[in-house]
């Protein structure tokens, strides 16, 4: 049987859940529930809807919104960024070739 401190006791919209916790990851499942919580909170009392799994799929959605929303930001920094790298590469192909281009005719007077 597995031992309590593979364990945590956590509490959603004043229901208790215990689940499956590695020992090093305890602070940040007790913090993910604290937000969960307080979405699951946060809905109910805006829908005035005490039907808790209503109030979990809703958190959850908006969860997943949030957390999709930040991804794409994530995603279009790096496509700005990786843009700007490409400009960049492009004006030091130019330079290159001009270099190459200037040692080329600075030998050929040798």
């Amino acid at each position: 049987m597995p031992n309590d401190a593979s364990f945590l006791d956590i509490t959603l919209l004043g229901k208790e859940y215990r689940v499956a916790c590695p020992p090093d990851q305890r602070g940040a499942l007790l913090n993910a529930a604290g937000y969960v919580d307080g979405k699951m909170r946060d809905i109910a009392e805006k829908t005035r809807n005490n039907i808790a799994e209503r109030i979990a799929v809703m958190a959850a959605l908006n969860i997943a919104h949030e957390h999709l929303g930040l991804d794409q930001g994530v995603v279009a920094q790096h496509q700005k960024i990786e843009s700007e790298i490409a400009l960049d590469m492009e004006a030091l192909r130019r330079r290159i070739s001009s270099m190459e281009a200037e040692l080329d005719a600075i030998l050929k007077l040798e």
